[in-house]
């Protein structure tokens, strides 16, 4: 909760304001039941109209002037919370983009969604209501036991009585909220991640029948989410039907004293109607209270939630050059890209408690200009080179060099501008073909025109209604595989990057295509380090460096005429898709 606190800093001079209007509208109803007192006590007896007449308008006046200024109250809290919570989204929104590698995975995509929004709904909810519940109601409660007391102070006195009672009963179920809170967001991002998987995939589900498997997962999810919600409210729900009892014995107890000290002439009727109007206003003030701490145990758990995530230390921080490469930049032999002694793992265990390295002991250099293939089976490591190239992880061990520098001498946006990346699964954005291919990016007409021919996206993209106007629809569902792993090449190219990445990018694409899309990258793109991940070797065969992997470890390096006669798995690799 303190890391909401700070964002709400800001914005005191204005919640300040907000409480003295809240205030001033909490006196003008609070002075109703007392003039209304004041009237059948002292004015009617008179038996004038007009004292009762001016009296009247007093009240009036009280209750428009509590209206207004509450409304004006409701609207300022209300700003308040928008423009505070409208922060909290931009900087954590900012932080997940952030993240590493390793803290994504970590925390987990569902969870960091449910953390964006029904987390932040929580605290934005918390926060409105505070401002005005938690102003006006304990104003309502203190100022109507205060000004009962000078109307009827032994009837106050049993309502007074009734307050140790409930605020225990506040205090427990309220500490009892809490955790109770953080288990059904846990829960959410359970579903979250289930909703999310499915929906992203839900052609394979449909096409290998297992609707119901899925239903059947969601459903275990979904009940547990409502189980632990049970749980949450049935604990909190406690405090609104033993408050009702409580203050209804209460009250009772007061008409049974109010009555006897009428007929005994100690009371005045004014002052028992009175009295009577104060309690049930205190009364809602009480319930009022209990939806407070139900929403600020809900909001303390999310504010926890989002807190965890805005106060992660920065994990790719910027490192100070250790040497220096001044010889190498003087002769020109600064190797674009340079794996030395890499090992990595994603911080997995094996059998025995250590840790599982999915990359072990790389070694590669790749000046610029060149190419590199990278070749294995699945989980081999092929796209985790990737990763630490563009440094989403750093290795555990060894070193990464871009340009003749330690990645981790950049920063992750200097360093990754000089890439320009095609992953595995990418994403299609819900906007125009352009944007598609442009990606917020400055980039002209001609050169978005030439990055689609030479990713053979062209045609394709001319064909669509509109042309590169065209609408893509959500992850590109009205383009097809192929037809989306062109755009996306097509959004690659378009940059002229210093490195080109190619993660299996043209698994999707048939023979021909994929040869006139390399045929125009040699041709137009020779100044471009290329690094390309496939599972053909026709696609890698022309490369000037081909990295053949199995289990993490090279066991192969060198050019196709190389990898045939000293690299055995690539040798049958290639007899078996190349017909011998």
């Amino acid at each position: 909760m303190k890391t909401i606190l700070h964002y709400l800093k800001p914005y005191r001079m204005g919640m300040l304001r907000g409480f003295l209007i809240k205030v001033l509208g909490t006196f003008a109803d609070l002075g109703l039941p007392w003039v209304l007192a004041y009237i059948l006590d002292h004015v009617v007896p008179l038996g004038h109209i007009s004292p009762v007449l001016l009296w009247g308008v007093a009240m009036v006046f009280l209750a428009v002037a509590a209206r207004l200024l509450n409304i004006k109250a409701n609207r300022m809290a209300s700003k308040v919370a928008r423009d505070a919570i409208e922060e909290v989204r931009h900087d954590l929104f900012h932080k997940i983009m952030y993240l590493s590698g390793n803290q994504t995975d970590a925390i987990g995509i569902p969870s960091l969604i449910s953390r964006l929004t029904a987390d932040s709904y929580n605290v934005h909810s918390m926060i409105g209501r505070a401002q005005r519940i938690g102003v006006r109601a304990p104003i309502i409660l203190m100022g109507g036991i205060l000004i009962t007391f000078t109307l009827e102070p032994i009837l106050t006195l049993v309502l007074v009585s009734t307050l140790p009672l409930l605020t225990v009963l506040v205090y427990h179920v309220s500490k009892k909220g809490i955790p109770l809170y953080t288990k059904v967001s846990q829960s959410v991002d359970e579903v979250v991640r289930v909703m999310r998987e499915n929906i992203s995939g839900i052609r394979v589900v449909k096409a290998l029948s297992k609707t119901d498997y899925e239903y059947g997962r969601f459903k275990e999810k979904n009940g547990k989410l409502a189980e632990n919600e049970f749980k949450a409210g049935i604990t909190m729900a406690i405090s609104g039907p033993m408050m009702n009892l409580i203050l209804n014995l209460g009250l009772t107890a007061i008409v049974v004293v109010g009555a006897y000290r009428v007929n005994a002439g100690y009371s005045k009727p004014g002052g028992i109607v009175a009295f009577l109007s104060y309690f049930t206003m205190i009364l809602n003030a009480m319930m009022s209270i209990t939806r407070v701490f139900v929403d600020i145990s809900k909001a303390t758990a999310s504010a926890d939630r989002i807190g965890l995530v805005l106060d992660l230390k920065d994990e790719l921080l910027v490192c100070e050059e250790k040497e220096s490469n001044e010889e190498q930049e003087a002769s020109g032999n600064v190797s674009r890209i340079e794996f030395s002694h890499v090992s990595f793992g994603y911080h997995a265990k094996n059998s025995g408690g250590e840790e599982k390295l999915c990359l072990k002991d790389i070694n590669f250099k790749i000046m610029p200009g060149e190419s590199l293939g990278i070749l294995g089976a699945t989980g081999s490591g092929k796209s985790t080179i990737i990763n630490l190239m563009m440094r989403f992880y750093d290795v555990n061990k060894g070193s990464v060099r871009v340009d003749g520098r330690d990645v981790r001498n950049y920063t992750p946006q200097k360093l990754r501008e000089k890439f320009a990346v095609v992953f595995q699964n990418d994403t299609v954005f819900n906007d125009t073909l352009t944007e598609n291919i442009c990606f917020g990016r400055e980039i002209g007409k001609e050169d978005m025109v030439r990055a689609a021919k030479d990713a053979c996206a062209y045609d394709f993209i001319m064909e669509k209604e509109g042309g590169f106007l065209c609408e893509a629809a959500i992850g590109g569902a009205n383009l097809s595989g192929g037809q989306k792993q062109r755009l996306l090449i097509a959004r690659a190219l378009s940059g002229n990057p210093e490195i080109l990445v190619f993660d299996d990018s043209s698994s999707a694409l048939d023979y021909k295509t994929d040869a006139k899309l390399r045929q125009a990258i040699s041709a137009r793109y020779k100044e471009s380090t290329i690094v390309m991940v496939a599972q053909r070797v026709s696609s890698l065969m022309n490369l000037d460096h081909i990295l053949v992997l199995e289990e993490g470890e090279p066991i192969g390096y060198g050019n196709h005429e190389e990898l045939l006669k000293n690299c055995e798995v690539y040798r049958e690799i290639y007899e078996v898709q190349m017909g011998g």
